[in-house]
C-alpha cells in the first residue's frame, strides 16, 4: 500500500516536472534553422518513466503532459499536435525499448527513434489539418534536428535513470 502511493506520487512529481520543462522549453528562443522544432526536454522525463516505470505510465505521463500544458497556455490547437507527437514518440520507444533486443538500441537510440516518430505524429496533424501532403517534406529537417536532440535527451535519460533504477526496483514485467 504504502509503495503504490509512493509510486503515485513520484508519477505525479514526473507530470509536473515534464510540464514545467514543456513550459520553460516553450518560451526560450531556440536557434534552429527549422521553425517549430524545440529540444525536447520534457521527453526526458517521459523516457525515464518509460524505463523505470513501464509503458503504460510513460503514457500516461505524456498524455497528461499534453493535456495540462493545453490547460495552462490555453492552447487547443498545439495539444492535438503535442498530444500526437507524445503518443507516436512514446508507443516507439516502448516497442524499441521492450520488444527489440536491447542490444540492437542503446537508451540514447531509443530516445532518437522517439524523436522522429514524434515529429512524424505531429506532422501527421498538420497533414489531418490542411489536406496537404506536401507537409511530408518538412520531416527530413525534422528529422536531422531529432537526430541531436535524440541524443542529448537519450543521453540524459541514461544517467537519471541509473540513479532512480536503484530507488524503484521493477521485475522485467513493464512490457507493452
Amino acid at each position: 500500500m504504502l509503495k503504490d502511493i509512493r509510486t503515485m506520487i513520484f508519477m505525479a512529481l514526473l507530470v509536473g516536472l515534464a510540464l514545467a520543462i514543456s513550459l520553460f522549453e516553450s518560451v526560450i528562443p531556440i536557434p534552429f534553422v527549422a521553425p517549430g522544432a524545440k529540444l525536447g526536454l520534457s521527453n526526458i522525463v517521459i523516457l525515464v518513466t518509460l524505463v523505470v516505470f513501464g509503458f503504460r505510465r510513460a503514457l500516461i505521463v505524456a498524455c497528461l503532459k499534453s493535456v495540462l500544458l493545453m490547460l495552462v497556455t490555453g492552447s487547443v490547437s498545439s495539444m492535438f499536435f503535442s498530444l500526437a507527437g507524445a503518443l507516436f514518440a512514446t508507443t516507439v520507444m516502448g516497442i524499441a525499448y521492450f520488444k527489440v533486443s536491447r542490444k540492437v538500441f542503446s537508451l540514447i537510440g531509443v530516445s532518437i527513434l522517439g524523436a522522429v516518430a514524434h515529429n512524424f505524429g505531429q506532422l501527421s496533424v498538420a497533414y489531418i489539418v490542411m489536406h496537404n501532403p506536401y507537409v511530408y517534406s518538412y520531416l527530413p529537417v525534422l528529422v536531422l534536428a531529432g537526430l541531436f536532440t535524440g541524443f542529448f535527451v537519450g543521453l540524459s535519460g541514461r544517467y537519471v535513470t541509473a540513479n532512480l533504477k536503484q530507488h524503484f526496483p521493477q521485475k522485467e514485467k513493464k512490457a507493452l
